[in-house]
């Protein structure tokens, strides 16, 4: 059984999804342990209380130093003996000294298609709103490994979105919500979960069904 956490900032959509997926059997042989999030606020929190998941607000604005922030988020962590770790919306840098514990055992969903929009100040609408100005015709999401660049770790899954004439920026992010966020983040939480996914020099290679 993959134990999961999850670290969020706001509403927690991608989290629905995610608690959604295993309700209905999309999503097996997983179990979400802990949602964290650095906003007391968090709509997230809400929904994670309602379906009886342990729901903990660790914030950078608690500690002194950033450093302590780390190391209280390395050991909440730690102490849930996580097998898998998905970032849903997470406005926090995560430190390396949680990448490198957690080699290939944390994902990101990110609102577009990498390597387009995206990188250091491309999150939420703004994703979205570069993407407009560019004129792109297509765009989507992508789950991807984190390593310790910014988007730049292996892509596990990738999902594309028609642009359409007249979009605003909402309208785009909750259609690439609805049609590829929704779908792709569950999906790779049970690849992962069902020992379908291996990371091989940078590149995440998706396992075929064996028989025994």
């Amino acid at each position: 059984m993959l134990r999961v956490g999850v670290l969020v900032s706001g509403g927690g959509t991608n989290l629905q999804a995610i608690i959604n997926g295993i309700q209905d059997g999309t999503i097996t042989n997983t179990e979400l342990v802990t949602v964290i999030s650095n906003n007391k606020n968090a709509f997230a929190l809400e929904r994670a209380k309602k379906h009886g998941i342990e729901a903990l607000c660790i914030s950078p604005k608690d500690y002194e130093t950033r450093e302590q922030f780390n190391d209280a988020l390395y050991d909440v962590l730690e102490d849930r003996a996580l097998d898998l770790i998905v970032l849903a919306g997470f406005l926090v840098v995560i430190p390396e000294k949680i990448i490198k514990r957690y080699e290939n055992q944390i994902i990101n969903i990110h609102p577009s298609l990498i390597p387009s929009f995206c990188g250091t100040g491309y999150y939420g609408l703004k994703v979205h709103e570069k993407a407009l100005e560019r004129g792109v015709k297509i765009t989507g999401a992508t789950v991807h490994f984190v390593d310790c660049g910014t988007d730049t770790g292996p892509i596990l899954l990738q999902k594309a979105v028609a642009v359409k004439q007249g979009d605003t920026p909402k309208q785009l992010q909750q259609r690439v919500m609805e049609e590829a966020e929704w779908k792709i983040l569950p999906q790779a939480v049970t690849l992962i979960a069902n020992h379908k996914v291996r990371v091989d020099k940078g590149q995440v290679l998706l396992l075929e069904e064996t028989s025994c």
